[in-house]
């Protein structure tokens, strides 16, 4: 069963303050459109697909349109009616989804298909770099001929591995310090390739491709089984058990809000050029023992949380291996070029998600 965003003020708050924060020129760039999201049941998909149904009919939307082969989960999330949302469970792998393409004329689509915790990518490292490199080209093939408005790749952060001090904040011209070997490879070098696809696609055949490079995003349809920080923290929170940290809590970040991050993404979608974009939030740069406080004082609030914070050493031998120490993005390309310009602090994003959470039934 999907959620009643009527029932969640922090996911209908949310969605507002996505819109509220799209220009009239954007909003307007959606009308007639047919939108189409890959992974669409993954965390981005997620509020993706709450924002742009919810306000189908006001921004004039002629359909939305998701894939997902439900790797993650059992069911799809979402319980819209038909006319709202149009749901499709298909492996692009795999399976033929050239019918889709020949039945839907699209004219913006999202590729948000990708596996993007460091558990599971290192558990699944074929599928991790199948659906960043193969589904990718298949979708941009399926559309080279089609005349999109706009093709959005979700890349990621990842792709600078750890940058070197002089490039902290890190902005979209740095090129990377990552290792084509070891456990995060997988997920790292394909989102570089994938870059290099769009931009080939873009030079041969003209599509109009947009790349954003998220940075840290966290808050509603994370799930707490995703294994990345917040999730665990999360976790722990709601089952109030101890709060575990598998390193010395030293390594940075600056963490967005999910509701943050859906803004700069529809803006670069809606971008009139081919770009690369990071999209984040430039500070308070925490350490991750600082963003664990900020879980435990909003769990002790929301949730009566009363258990401790330890620290142990993880029996997975290769759990730190290329692990970047310092994550925090140079956005001053996409505060310039879209009027991006992220809000929503920590203290009051991990309220939201926790918040979410209770409301949800820990969803």
């Amino acid at each position: 069963m999907g959620l009643d965003i009527k029932s969640n003020h922090v996911l209908d708050n949310d969605l507002r303050y996505i819109h509220d924060n799209l220009s009239i020129f954007e909003k307007n760039k959606l009308s007639n459109k047919n939108i189409l999201i890959t992974g669409c049941c993954g965390f981005l998909g997620y509020y993706l697909v709450n924002y742009l149904v919810k306000y189908k009919n006001e921004l004039n939307i002629s359909k939305v349109i998701g894939l997902d082969n439900l790797f993650y989960k059992k069911d799809k999330l979402f319980d819209f009616k038909k006319n709202e949302f149009e749901f499709i469970k298909v492996d692009i792998i795999n399976d033929d989804i050239s019918k889709i393409f020949e039945k839907h004329t699209i004219d913006f689509a999202i590729h948000a298909a990708s596996i993007a915790s460091p558990t599971f990518y290192r558990k699944f490292p074929i599928q991790t770099f199948d659906v960043n490199v193969i589904g990718l080209r298949k979708i941009l093939d399926l559309l080279k001929d089609k005349e999109p408005e706009g093709i959005l790749f979700f890349s990621t952060s990842e792709i600078y591995g750890d940058p070197t001090p002089k490039n902290i904040p890190t902005s979209e011209e740095y090129n990377g310090n990552v290792s084509s070997l070891g456990p995060r490879a997988c997920y790292d070098e394909s989102k570089r390739f994938g870059e290099t696809i769009c931009w080939v696609y873009n030079q041969e055949y003209k599509l109009p491709i947009r790349i954003v490079r998220p940075f840290n995003n966290y808050g509603p349809g994370l799930s707490i089984g995703d294994k990345r920080l917040p999730a665990d923290l999360a976790l722990s929170i709601i089952n109030n058990k101890d709060i575990i940290l598998y390193s010395d809590g030293s390594p940075t970040r600056t963490y967005c809000y999910i509701a943050d991050a859906i803004v700069g993404y529809i803006k670069s979608m809606v971008h009139n050029k081919f770009e690369v974009f990071n999209i984040g939030i430039d500070k308070p740069e925490l350490s991750v023992l600082d963003f664990a406080k900020i879980f435990i004082k909003k769990g002790k609030k929301i949730f009566g949380y009363d258990k401790q914070l330890l620290f142990k050493q993880s029996t997975d031998l290769n759990y730190l291996e290329d692990n970047p120490n310092r994550r925090c993005p140079n956005i001053i390309k996409a505060k310039t070029e879209l009027t991006y310009d992220p809000s929503i602090d920590p203290n009051e994003g991990v309220e939201k998600y926790l918040t979410h959470l209770k409301l949800n039934g820990n969803k």
